[in-house]
């Protein structure tokens, strides 16, 4: 039987958080990068059928001031939001369920990869054993506090470490992908 494979591409801070105290994202770009690298990002996002991303992290890509990031179809995970922003119809979906009933409805419309976004997404997803690979990009800086990656909801799940890069000699990049 198809199965989907489930995959998380993130950063975080040292301390562990995926958004500051407010929320914010700025300290993302912390460390200069002149270049323009993407760390592995479009490789990554090449090898996707489509981003299942949570509510939150919907509202703050929409708040970006830039044109639509994703060339694949999104899918938001809301239990409150009733409708995508008009200028966003045509980008995005919003999908309701647990995650195992999210994959299999994903599944069966032909989508086999999935780019899980968001940290409460990642956690529920995690919590049902349902993320095969975790790229995180560590970024140095201590938050004190914000938005966790991890939660202690979900049970013990071993990953194999598959590679390990630097990035701009400052950001430690790991894939892992599960036992």
């Amino acid at each position: 039987m198809t199965q989907t494979i489930n995959k998380v591409f993130i950063a975080t801070s040292i301390d562990g958080y995926i958004a500051d105290k407010n929320g914010g994202l700025d300290w993302l770009n912390s460390i200069p990068n002149p270049d323009h690298i993407d760390m592995g990002y479009n490789e990554f996002i090449t090898d996707i059928d489509a981003i299942v991303m949570g509510r939150k992290t919907f509202e703050t890509v929409c708040n970006f001031d830039i044109e639509w990031p994703y060339s694949k179809p999104v899918f938001v995970l809301s239990t409150t939001l009733k409708s995508i922003p008009d200028d966003f119809q045509n980008k995005a979906s919003i999908i309701k369920g647990n995650p195992d009933v999210i994959v299999k409805y994903l599944l069966s419309r032909g989508f086999e990869k999935l780019y899980i976004d968001g940290g409460r997404t990642i956690q529920g997803f995690l919590k049902e054993d349902l993320i095969d690979e975790i790229i995180i990009t560590t970024i140095p800086i201590l938050l004190g506090g914000g938005s966790r990656l991890f939660s202690t909801s979900h049970n013990m799940l071993g990953f194999d470490l598959i590679e390990s890069k630097v990035f701009l000699n400052q950001m430690v990049q790991s894939h892992y992908k599960r036992k």
